[in-house]
């Protein structure tokens, strides 16, 4: 039996702070589970109370004379402790702590919480909350509704974590006014014991659950996180899809940092690429939420019987509708969700040309005309779903007075159960086409009020196809000095240098295994001139200051110096202007670099978080980095596959691939790049942040040279050194 049986199907519950005053939590949520019609046993705990709603109170957890399974607890936090050594002497598997006043407050609120943790983690007991709306089951055999939610949800096969109770309450509300249905639904408050990922694990195993939803305003878990979800969302046992709604997505409290990574980051660029690691879909609303839960949920029940999850193949699909406005709409958003419109074969032109009115269109989206009845629809829709082309279908209906709703609607269903291709349907209106939403959402067929809110789901439906039947690349095999490149770190902390650049990153980045280029630092203008010809011409100048961090806004760089006069003079104006931009600067001289081959200007980026770990970036570099922040992010450790997925991910990666008569780019060297920088960030938590900017990948086969480098270090607390992320 599962820890967490005992939270979500308990045989018997004691609420302790049961109240006998209507308004108060403890009474709300006790006459909650009595009216909800909860199929086991229930016990409310209260030294002054003799009954409570009619029901014989008992004045401690501990008298109650048969097996609690679980205990809600509604008390302040000195009687939760004390309630909660009860509940464990009387052999509770679970607890749920409702009332506030916890960690949320810090000082002795943190320390009880602490002490609470700590009891029921001696004991094997599970604990949800403190500081939380409570748990539901609406499911027919346990049917349990411990919160402070008056409202009992339908029973379903979604089920739902949120860390905010209040907004429980108004999800609730919202899920009755969609007719959308529960399997469980919980709030998890503190987190002090059970979080999302002890529920995820769960959710994963429910055979009641379909699809997961998921509130979330921070997470105390990352690479651990990304390794448990992934095999939730795409392992062989049942993947499920996991929909997230997260709090603050804006970059405004992003840190300042030293780096372009730091800069570009922030804390949200952290959870985007933990949800894409994991395969999550992350939505931006809560009507989204349910939108793709809707879709997701969709189990179709084919002609042999069996129910089958609907995704699509593909992304192109094919639009139905009885009215041309909504049709174009469906077509905008269905582009715009990174799908595209079917390109129909011939034969299915001349099926629905067959079919249709002559003023009907047979191109995509296919119009049937506003007068069109059952069969109009019908064979339409079976016409462009068995396209070898079409991977999945759009139905859009608009009540008009000839219009058969139920009709049509049973048609869908007949075709759907034949096809293994998605069909998502938009039936517009609320009152006309009722009968035909409710026949689609009994028969498991996903309908929405608005054709957008369709071709969104669609859209989903897609990203979550391709993130299963992603293929996996062999992993590389490259060969790292990681010894040396330790020594360099170390060297460099015990000469208190914290910043730093290219002389010393030079032999970092080579015991690495990235091609770097001969360099040397010159501090007079004939110095300069004699590492160069000791280098070999062209060579390029490059200020050394660890107060100039950015050196081209400096006028700090000077590229394609042929002669040993070219470089004296470039020295001198190079010391010039540094000195004219930051007066305050130390300017240690100038490096001396041979001239790179010409390659594409790509960033890679480290930024390291105290939970997450190493934050790992790439995009388009050089100057423009901070102008087009065409980046992507992932959390380290990276492999081959992630890599790719982040190059592909980019815009400007078609510029890698070749673009207008240009060779294509060395790739695969970019993508090596990525994860040697990946297991640099993982072997040495001293580094904080890291900029390769810029990374030149040079046409293919080429290779790749690392253009300019920085880093910053920080020696690592004692419990972080080593330590795998």
């Amino acid at each position: 039996m599962e820890k967490l049986d005992a939270i979500f199907a308990p045989q018997s519950v004691a609420v302790v702070g049961a109240s006998a005053q209507p308004g108060k939590v403890g009474h709300d949520i006790f006459a909650n589970i009595l009216r909800g019609g909860y199929r086991g046993t229930l016990y409310p705990v209260n030294p002054r109370a003799r009954s409570i709603l009619s029901v014989r109170a008992y004045p401690s957890i501990t008298e109650i004379p048969d097996d609690v399974d679980l205990a809600i607890i509604i008390l302040p936090p000195p009687l939760a402790l004390q309630a909660v050594e009860e509940a464990v002497e009387k052999g509770v598997k679970g607890i749920v702590i409702v009332s506030a006043g916890f960690r949320e407050i810090g000082g002795e609120g943190l320390e009880i919480e602490d002490k609470i943790v700590a009891i029921c983690q001696d004991a094997g007991v599970r604990v949800v909350g403190p500081n939380c709306l409570g748990v539901i089951n609406p499911l027919p055999s346990v049917r349990l509704n411990a919160s402070f939610s008056a409202r009992m949800p339908q029973a379903g096969n979604i089920s739902f974590i949120s860390q905010s109770g209040a907004l429980c309450t108004a999800v609730l509300d919202f899920a009755a006014d969609r007719d959308f249905g529960f399997s469980k639904f919980i709030s998890i408050g503190n987190k002090a014991d059970v979080d999302e990922l002890d529920l995820l694990r769960y959710f994963h195993k429910d055979q009641d659950t379909e699809v997961i939803m998921l509130y979330l305003e921070e997470l105390r878990r990352g690479p651990e996180f990304i390794e448990v979800v992934k095999q939730i969302t795409c392992g062989d046992y049942r993947p499920t899809p996991v929909l997230v709604i997260k709090s603050g997505r804006t970059s405004a409290g992003a840190r300042a940092a030293a780096s372009h990574t730091g800069a570009l980051a922030g804390t949200e660029a952290v959870y985007d690429a933990i949800f894409q690691q994991a395969g999550i879909i992350r939505v931006d609303s809560i009507n989204e939420l349910f939108d793709f839960a809707t879709a997701f949920a969709y189990k179709n029940e084919s002609e042999l019987g069996k129910l089958r999850r609907k995704v699509p193949a593909g992304n192109r699909v094919a639009i139905v509708t009885n009215a041309g406005g909504p049709g174009i709409v469906a077509t905008d958003v269905t582009v715009f969700s990174g799908l595209q419109l079917a390109q129909f074969q011939e034969e299915t032109v001349e099926t629905l040309a067959s079919h249709l009115p002559v003023t009907a269109n047979l191109k995509n989206p296919v119009d049937v005309i506003g007068d069109a009845p059952q069969e109009r629809y019908e064979n339409a829709l079976g016409a462009v779903i068995r396209d070898e082309g079409v991977d999945g279908a759009l139905v859009i209906l608009t009540p008009q007075s000839m219009t058969d709703v139920l009709g049509t609607a049973e048609a869908i269903v007949r075709i759907a159960r034949r096809s293994f291709k998605p069909i998502l349907c938009c039936f517009m209106g609320i009152i006309d086409v009722s009968s035909g939403v409710k026949y689609l959402q009994e028969h498991g067929i996903p309908v929405f009020k608005f054709p957008e809110s369709a071709a969104k789901a669609f859209g989903a439906l897609y990203r979550y196809s391709r993130w299963l039947n992603r293929q996996h690349l062999a992993p590389f095999e490259l060969q790292y000095d990681q010894e040396r490149a330790a020594k360099i770190i170390a060297d460099c902390l015990a000469a208190g240098k914290t910043h730093i650049g290219e002389l010393e990153g030079i032999g970092l980045l080579e015991a690495y295994g990235f091609k770097v280029l001969p360099t040397q630092l010159a501090r007079s203008a004939d110095e300069a001139a004699q590492r160069a010809q000791d280098i070999g011409f062209p060579v390029v100048l490059k200020i050394v200051s660890e107060q100039i961090l950015h050196k081209s806004d400096a006028g700090g760089v000077v590229i394609g110096l042929h002669t040993a006069e070219e470089v004296k003079r470039a020295f001198n104006a190079i010391v010039q202007r540094a000195g004219a931009y930051a007066p305050q600067a130390h300017i240690e001289g100038v490096l001396v670099q041979q001239m790179a081959l010409a390659g594409h200007e790509v960033i890679l980026g480290m930024n390291r978080y105290p939970v997450f770990g190493p934050l790992l970036m790439v995009g388009i570099g050089g100057i423009y980095v901070e102008v087009f922040q065409d980046v992507e992010f992932r959390l380290a450790p990276i492999g081959r596959n992630e890599a790719r997925r982040m190059l592909r991910q980019i815009k400007g990666y078609k510029l890698l691939k070749g673009f207008r008569g240009k060779p294509p780019a060395d790739i695969e060297t970019a993508e090596k790049s990525l994860v040697r920088l990946s297991n640099m960030a993982m072997n040495h938590p001293e580094i904080m942040e890291l900029d390769i900017n810029p990374l030149l990948v040079h046409s293919q086969g080429q290779g790749a040279t690392p253009a300019d480098f920085r880093m910053i270090l920080k020696a690592p607390a004692p419990a972080e050194r080593g330590e795998p992320h």
